[in-house]
């Protein structure tokens, strides 16, 4: 029994949609490679009948190919050179590889080119040294401060690093009072300096701080600045040269498009950084920039970040994000999210309870945690082939979920584990308690009595077929 079942997820999502419990709306939404994967879905779509790849079919998809990459704001040279490569090759395979059908052969042949236009495979970040040091750029609104925390956590956690964050942006107050809230926030080490006006001095006085503590990793959020200023920009090329940090990561929102790609390379000239950060990937982007940025600066893409909470930093996997615009899903990330959030112990623990009947409104509680802890649930489902054509014109609240846990945290610790003594004196003062009607109460614990008798029988080896016949709405 995994700690993460996708069936438990599927009845809470049913109970609370039935409910109008959770906020879907349909709407035309332009999520990332919304717009890019249709278009794409569309031009190979269009190979499916054909008995072999010819001239005449080829040119036809590759049009549609060219015009889907330029209206997601690729540049047009590189989706021209895009392509000219994949046609090249589809040309040059008419007389191969026989058993596969054209269609998915074109795939595979776009596919291949998308993964190395955007890089190839995922890049590591180098943080040897004693302490290994971080420098972050980008421009004004970019979002590094928040990139800054995210990256303390994530090497905190999955690295296990000691991190020190360093507030470098002399400029503007606020900054440095951010940095603070998000090291206490995510528990992390924080150097703060509001005298001092030179950020290289505040970094070299950080990194020495650092090495007196013992701190692995020190992470530089220096101020956002613009291309075109060049007192700006060499400030930030000094403060370079004076910590001379393993890694310089370079923060662009890829909400700007292909102004984000010409922004990058503008720094790059002056502070020749060694990778790439794409934030703001959850917004109205075409991803223009996560297609074109390796291709036009030659420096990889290391992380994307597609939220304002601290849990919402990738690497980057050219080949996993290839999969997703072709709509293949992304199943590698999210089961290494779901194997992140994994306990083998309170697995076996709740497998027990199941077998007996026994599972409660605790353990329930506990595996939203867990679904939450993995991320924004459409994100999710858009990892699972298949799902994301599915999911992508629906709005999720997920601060439905609250909802949910407002009712059990309105129970009684006797209550919530044994659900059976829920009569109707409780229910009224638990619709009380947590501001519902006793209607919701009483849906929501039908539906929960529900999901506990079928995961019972699971457990059990209960034909699945016939289960499911007898839940209502199925």
């Amino acid at each position: 029994m995994a700690i993460f079942d996708f069936q438990i997820f599927n009845d809470i999502t049913k109970w609370l949609e039935s409910s109008d419990r959770l906020a879907i709306t349909i709407k035309d939404l332009d999520n990332m490679f919304d717009s890019l994967s249709e278009k794409l879905d569309g031009a190979l779509r269009s190979l499916k009948g054909n008995a072999k790849l010819t001239e005449i079919n080829i040119a036809q998809s590759i049009k549609e190919i060219r015009r889907a990459l330029v209206g997601a704001d690729v540049n047009y040279k590189i989706a021209k050179e895009f392509t000219d490569n994949v046609k090249d090759k589809a040309l040059g395979s008419e007389n191969v590889l026989n058993a596969i059908k054209p269609g998915e052969l074109m795939v595979k042949i776009v596919m291949d080119e998308m993964v190395k236009l955007m890089g190839g495979q995922a890049e590591g970040i180098n943080i040897k040294g004693n302490p290994g040091v971080i420098l972050i750029a980008g421009l004004q609104g970019s979002g590094k401060t928040t990139f800054s925390g995210k990256l303390a956590k994530f090497l905190k956690e999955k690295k296990s690093k000691k991190v020190l964050l360093v507030a470098c942006d002399v400029y503007r107050p606020a900054a440095i009072d951010q940095i603070g809230v998000l090291a206490e926030q995510i528990g992390v080490g924080v150097y703060q300096d509001r005298v001092t006006k030179n950020p290289r001095v505040i970094a070299q006085a950080a990194i020495a701080h650092a090495k007196a503590n013992s701190y692995d990793v020190v992470i530089v959020d220096s101020a956002g600045r613009l291309a075109i200023d060049k007192e700006m920009m060499d400030e930030i090329a000094d403060v370079k040269t004076g910590i001379s940090p393993n890694e310089t990561l370079f923060v662009v929102d890829s909400m700007t498009g292909q102004d984000a790609v010409i922004t990058a390379k503008a720094f790059n000239d002056v502070i020749n950084y060694d990778g790439v950060v794409l934030t703001k990937l959850d917004g109205d982007t075409r991803g223009g920039a996560a297609l074109s940025v390796k291709y036009t600066v030659g420096k990889p893409i290391k992380f994307i970040s597609t939220g304002e909470t601290m849990d919402t930093l990738d690497v980057f996997h050219p080949d996993r994000m290839a999969q997703r615009i072709l709509g293949m899903g992304d199943i590698v990330s999210f089961v290494e999210k779901a194997q992140e959030q994994f306990d083998e112990k309170e697995a076996k623990r709740l497998e027990k309870k199941i077998k007996k009947n026994k599972f409660d409104f605790d353990d329930f509680l506990g595996q939203l945690a867990q679904i939450k802890k993995m991320g924004d649930i459409k994100s999710l489902m858009g990892m699972i082939p298949g799902m994301s054509k599915m999911t992508k014109n629906l709005d999720i609240d997920e601060s439905a979920f609250s909802k949910v846990e407002a009712i059990i945290q309105s129970m009684t610790p006797h209550e919530r584990s044994h659900p059976e003594t829920l009569n109707m004196s409780r229910k009224k003062r638990i619709a009380k308690g947590c501001g519902r009607d006793l209607h919701d109460i009483n849906a929501f614990i039908k539906q929960f009595d529900q999901m506990r008798k079928m995961m019972h029988m699971m457990s059990k080896g209960k034909n699945m077929n016939k289960m499911m016949g007898g839940m209502p709405g199925r």
